[in-house]
């Protein structure tokens, strides 16, 4: 399974979310999961399973694939919510 964390540039903000997911990941056991990070403009498809991206970028992403939108890239707590879910409806969890 691939996660990849997508920003305008590729640089800070994508690369802090791929951290906090890795982070997530660890704090709820799953194993397995690759994550990387991407700017909007190099980002396909066949790069992750399931991409993450800010809410400005959500229109832009939509021909990734499976994109989940986050509300505030910050955001800890919704950023656990969010995996959680992921990798329960995955059955990685």
């Amino acid at each position: 399974m691939k996660f990849a964390a997508v920003c305008g540039s590729g640089l800070g903000s994508s690369f802090m979310v791929e951290m906090n997911i890795n982070s997530v990941l660890k704090d709820l056991g799953v194993d397995g999961v690759e994550v990387s990070h991407f700017d909007m403009g190099s980002a396909s498809p066949d790069m992750a399973d399931v991409f993450f991206v800010a809410s400005d970028l959500a229109d832009s992403a939509q021909h990734l694939g499976e994109v989940v939108v986050l509300d505030s890239i910050i955001d800890m707590d919704e950023l656990k919510e969010k995996v959680q879910k992921v990798v329960t409806e995955k059955g990685l969890l």
